[in-house]
């Protein structure tokens, strides 16, 4: 569960779209660290809960294919909190979810604007 999730939700509005975007990227970033280096679930799990709501608050305001794609992450990143609690027991598993996360953190910085 995200602490003080409303208080984040309004923060996060206030900034423009490309920095929005660049706070994703950063969480996405955090996901793909802490699961290369820990077997904590709950970490993880709130950080993909995190990512999940900051694509739900950014999407609508992206352009559509923009939008599209953060869709598709946000439906990998359910399936990876609903699966996360066994996940987190097998090294390959958080290795993938790493990797993934990586990825995506470099593809929403891509889509910020501000590399």
């Amino acid at each position: 569960m995200i602490p003080n999730k409303q208080k984040l939700h309004e923060r996060f509005l206030r900034d423009p779209l490309p920095r929005r975007l660049g706070g994703l990227a950063a969480t996405l970033g955090r996901i793909s660290s802490s699961a290369r280096k820990s077997a904590d679930a709950t970490t993880i799990k709130n950080l993909l809960e995190e990512a999940r709501h900051l694509i739900e608050w950014t999407a609508a305001d992206a352009e559509p294919e923009a939008a599209a794609e953060l869709v598709s992450m946000q439906t990998l990143l359910t399936l990876w909190e609903k699966a996360w609690e066994s996940a987190s027991q097998n090294k390959t598993q958080r290795t993938l979810l790493s990797v993934q996360a990586k990825q995506w953190s470099d593809r929403a910085l891509e889509l910020s604007g501000l590399l």
